[in-house]
């Protein structure tokens, strides 16, 4: 997605783990990106987005190339009450200017 400063920077893991789940958000070298969907890799996992980010159903996705992502943190129970409206279908993404 994008680099990081150099204060956050980390190394990719010697080994990488057999399954990452589906919207996790790591950090390798100075990039930063999340997994749309379940898969190996060896990304230092630094958080977790209670969005479904890839649906082969409807792959239009909410976000684009070039686009802006902004991470921030959230307690557990907002992070429950997002993935219970995303289940839902009733959980819209804010788009911040």
């Amino acid at each position: 997605m994008g680099s990081v400063d150099d204060k956050i920077a980390m190394p990719r893991l010697a080994k990488p783990r057999l399954e990452i789940p589906a919207g996790s958000v790591g950090i390798a070298g100075k990039q930063t990106g999340f997994y749309p969907v379940a898969s190996p890799g060896g990304w230092r996992i630094i958080g977790q987005t209670p969005l479904n980010l890839y649906d082969p159903a409807h792959p239009q996705s909410f976000y684009s190339a070039g686009d802006r992502v902004r991470f921030f943190a959230v307690t557990d129970h907002e992070f429950d009450l997002i993935k219970t409206d995303v289940a839902n279908g009733t959980y819209q993404v804010k788009a911040v200017n």
